[in-house]
């Protein structure tokens, strides 16, 4: 048996499980942490041994107890309640798999497992006095694939709270004992009790993750799916005849030397044809951002694609993290190739400054907002330093292929002379267009959000890559649409700097899930 961590449902931040100030009993030797993969470290895994001995078959329906801590203080007793007030959880693995706590879905009423139980109770009666929760029963689903064989398939655990003399023999009937409720002002001890059950299953080690695996109503992600598809094909639809009615029958007569005929029967976009491809201001941050942008781009496509081929189990704890660090670093030629290109096609000439920028920004703004949100955690960031170092040289690969290639080649010249920008409309301005257009892909993306959001917060296992896969796909037409719609509207009004709206426009939605995130996220980092 492993102990993995406390976490939080309306705070931010995951205790270590043997925190000295929640008093939790002690393996012999003090805890070992265990190793665990990168991906596992990044996610803020923190996996110890355990006290608990326990061995198959063994110990069937036996009260033991576990350990006697003497004087909790005050004061540890103030941070115990203020954590179960926040609804913190405790998490155990057995057998590599976590302990939870059987719950009913209210709509379905479908019984699934939801990964770890409560420190305590804070509910009814126990409002202003949360009662701890010292007593566990622990019960143990095994499968017999042969008369000799036995494998763990299931693990949950009914905690319980058993007041009364502590000093006295275990107590593991918690149904006539009064809660345990630590006091803020003396010191008390804590009994920790346990026991075991052994049920037989019916579910093979293959299924064994099915049951914590659960998609909650699936009819949600259909309907917001079929809303978001019926948005995506109208937009398309949109886009596609302003695409042959506007623009294709006019593109080609521009390419002429001589067009001073046609000037006073041109109107909207067709009057800065020859600006749109003019150098934008600070063309290398741009080309950086946009290159930086592919590579996450590939990186999550790929790890879409391992997630619905079945590569990442949740019994694989950490792979998620692991493959997309791992994809992120090997896509470095990615993004330097296409933020070299963009560079030179904008005109840039600090080559090596756009190479180096490409390979470093990304990384070291993580780190930045890494290190300052767990400034007081003390966050190691020796595993930023490996990623810069595999995606680095990469990185300086794709910029040099990217040069040898050249710039991209315009269709149309470039005038002379700027042309003067009338003053456009608000809803155009830079601020306002990029909140605007980011509306659709947020709709789109809503319902989805709420679950990853839930899974993150509420530590529960994410597993429905299918409708997550579909929804990405949903999101990235919407946002295409939308921005080479704005785009228009741009071009429409003259405005031909074009280039750094249009990415703002495309990342409009991202300001969106950040307030989303920020609104319905726990509050509490005490």
């Amino acid at each position: 048996m492993r102990s993995t961590t406390n976490d939080k449902v309306k705070s931010l931040i995951n205790y270590d499980y043997y925190n000295p100030k929640f008093r939790f009993c002690e393996p012999e030797g003090g805890p070992k942490k265990q190793p665990e993969s990168l991906g596992s470290i990044l996610f803020g895994d923190r996996i110890f041994n355990s006290p608990y001995g326990i061995k198959m078959l063994q110990d069937n329906d036996t009260c033991r107890t576990l350990c006697l801590v003497n004087d909790v203080t005050a004061e540890e007793a103030k941070f115990i309640n203020d954590r179960i007030r926040e609804d913190y959880a405790i998490n155990w693995l057995i057998d590599g798999l976590p302990a939870a706590e059987m719950k009913i879905e209210s709509k379905t009423k479908e019984l699934f497992f939801d990964m770890g139980f409560n420190l305590g109770n804070n509910e009814g009666k126990h409002q202003n006095l949360p009662a701890f929760n010292n007593h566990y029963e622990i019960v143990l689903r095994y499968h017999k694939p042969t008369p000799n064989t036995f494998r763990v398939v299931g693990v949950l655990v009914w905690p319980t709270s058993i007041g009364g003399t502590q000093t006295a023999a275990p107590n593991c009937d918690a149904r006539n004992a009064q809660p345990l409720i630590l006091s803020e002002d003396h010191a008390q001890d804590i009994r920790y009790t346990y026991r075991i059950s052994w049920n037989e299953s019916d579910t093979p080690w293959a299924t064994r993750w099915d049951n914590y695996l659960h998609i909650f109503d699936p009819r949600i992600h259909w309907f917001s799916l079929i809303n978001s598809i019926v948005v995506v094909v109208l937009l398309c639809a949109m886009v596609s005849m302003i695409l042959v009615r506007s623009v294709s029958r006019d593109i080609n007569r521009y390419n002429a030397i001589d067009i001073s005929e046609d000037v006073q029967e041109d109107w909207g976009w067709k009057l800065v044809h020859g600006e749109v491809f003019r150098p934008p201001a600070r063309p290398l941050p741009l080309s950086v951002l946009v290159g930086n942008g592919s590579q996450l781009a590939a990186m999550a496509s790929v790890t879409l694609v391992f997630a619905l081929l079945g590569f990442l189990s949740p019994s694989n704890r950490g792979s998620l993290a692991t493959v997309m660090m791992v994809c992120w670093s090997f896509f470095g030629s990615i993004g330097g190739y296409v933020s070299s290109r963009v560079y030179t096609s904008l005109g840039g000439a600090s080559r090596r400054r756009n190479a180096f920028l490409t390979a470093t920004a990304l990384p070291t703004f993580i780190f930045i907002v890494v290190f300052l949100l767990n400034f007081f955690l003390l966050y190691d960031g020796a595993d930023y330093r490996t990623m810069v170092r595999i995606s680095a040289p990469l990185s300086a690969l794709g910029s040099y292929f990217g040069a040898k290639h050249g710039a991209i080649q315009h269709p149309v010249r470039v005038n002379p002379i700027p042309r003067q920008i009338p003053p456009g409309p608000k809803y155009l301005k830079p601020w306002a267009a990029m909140l605007l257009s980011g509306i659709l892909p947020f709709g789109a993306a809503f319902v989805e959000l709420y679950f990853v959001m839930s899974s993150l917060f509420a530590s529960r296992a994410y597993y429905a890559f299918g409708f997550l896969a579909l929804t990405a796909g949903v999101v990235a037409l919407t946002t295409a649409t939308v921005t080479i719609l704005f785009t228009y509207f741009l071009l429409c009004a003259e405005e031909y700097r074009w280039h750094w709206r249009s990415f703002l426009i495309g990342g409009g939605s991202a300001v969106w899930i950040l307030a989303y995130g920020y609104s319905t996220g726990p509050r509490n980092s005490n």
